[in-house]
């Protein structure tokens, strides 16, 4: 089948999860026989047309807007033109697939030009994001997403918790909602006896600290808020041999300023932005990886850090609890309780044979629940079923 794909970022362009998820996804979905072409957004000196693990990547050129909305609009127009284009000369195209409201103009454009059956991932809604919607710009990324969900034949959600939010939130049926859970390549993380360990690890911390991270967006959503205020309950117990590593970009002057107030400044490290390689080795020295997530529809940074072989302590919201199986491959708490938090990460810090166990436990369950070989035929599946109900109808 020949899939036309709608992503607003893919690597090396990396905003969230979306990048990784179609970066990894889309390689196995070509292994299975399918014909893939990306359209997503410039980026840098990365080339406008290239294959990459098979995949026909084509990137547009987007005019700035004047705000984040216009250039959405912006983007949306040349992600339209182009693939009006592509549809035209290589057609036909068996299915459009595209990730997230972001791109749901030109998807759903391209859908009626064309008459090409679409399905949509939703990766998270803003309704939950937000717990609610509380003003006019929430409002109309929602319009955004109901009109996504309805416009698809079917649509793709990365776990059972996010089945629910959809059809209780975009108001789709159960019965049209498919959960494909997101995936990982343990096999590209590298192991500790391949680079200098110990002098990387003396850039974060002292040789007797134990590490512990957080990576990912720095916004109220992801909690890290809470992991703050878990800090000083951990230094205490650990007669003060820890230090805590905040990797990512976002809201990060207030998380400083809270550290400050706590008193736990010099127990925090903040490195902002670090590249994938340097944070495939930083995961390799850390001693505890925690995610205290408000809200997860998934969390595929956990599943970077079973790779990794690190330990996880995560909160019991969204998708996380179906990611993580408590006691079992990770560490699952109450969220947004700094106490609940703090107990989760001591258990891992104090018991090494235990913290081993999980690692252990967690690594298995990659190839038994996360490989992506099995991930992309569920998808393929999908695919197939759309294309024998197309045939079926008159449209």
């Amino acid at each position: 089948m020949r899939i036309l794909a709608l992503a607003w970022e893919f690597p090396p362009r990396i905003v969230g999860g979306i990048a990784r998820h179609v970066g990894e996804l889309y390689p196995e979905i070509v292994q299975l026989g399918h014909h893939v072409d990306l359209l997503t957004v410039e980026f840098g000196q990365t080339p406008y047309y290239e294959v990459v693990d098979g995949i026909h990547v084509h990137r547009v050129r987007v005019m700035p807007g004047h705000d984040f909305f216009h250039w959405v609009g912006n983007m949306n127009n040349s992600l339209g033109q182009y693939g009006g284009k592509l549809l035209s000369q290589e057609g036909p195209f068996d299915l459009i697939h595209a990730h997230d409201w972001l791109v749901g103009d030109a998807a759903i454009a391209l859908k009626h030009i064309f008459r090409v059956p679409l399905i949509a991932t939703i990766h998270a809604t803003e309704a939950g994001r937000h717990n609610g919607l509380h003003n006019s710009t929430q409002h109309y990324i929602h319009g955004k997403e109901l009109r996504f969900a309805h416009e698809a034949w079917r649509i793709i959600v990365c776990s059972r918790y996010m089945q629910q939010e959809v059809e209780r939130s975009l108001r789709s049926p159960n019965d049209k909602v498919d959960v494909v859970y997101n995936g990982i390549r343990p096999e590209k993380k590298p192991n500790r006896s391949t680079f200098d360990y110990l002098d990387f690890r003396r850039r974060f911390a002292k040789d007797d600290e134990q590490i512990v991270y957080y990576v990912g967006r720095i916004t109220y959503e992801k909690g890290v808020q809470v992991l703050l205020r878990a800090a000083p309950y951990i230094i205490k117990a650990m007669d003060r041999l820890v230090k805590f590593v905040v990797i990512g970009t976002g809201q990060i002057e207030p998380l400083k300023k809270l550290a400050t107030d706590l008193g736990i400044q010099d127990y925090c490290c903040f490195t902002g932005f670090m590249p994938d390689e340097d944070l495939n080795l930083f995961q390799s020295i850390a001693d505890c990886a925690v995610f205290p997530s408000l809200y997860e529809p998934f969390g595929i940074v956990v599943l970077e850090s079973f790779a990794a072989q690190v330990p996880v302590v995560v909160s019991d919201v969204g998708g996380l609890p179906e990611v993580v199986q408590h006691r079992t491959t990770g560490i699952v708490t109450q969220a947004n309780s700094s106490t609940s938090l703090a107990t989760g990460i001591l258990q891992i810090l104090q018991d090494p044979e235990f913290a081993k166990g999980l690692v252990d436990r967690a690594y298995q369950d990659l190839q038994d629940r996360f490989s992506w070989g099995q991930l992309a035929s569920e998808t393929s599946n999908i695919y197939e079923r759309i294309a024998k109900e197309r045939q079926m109808v008159a449209w």
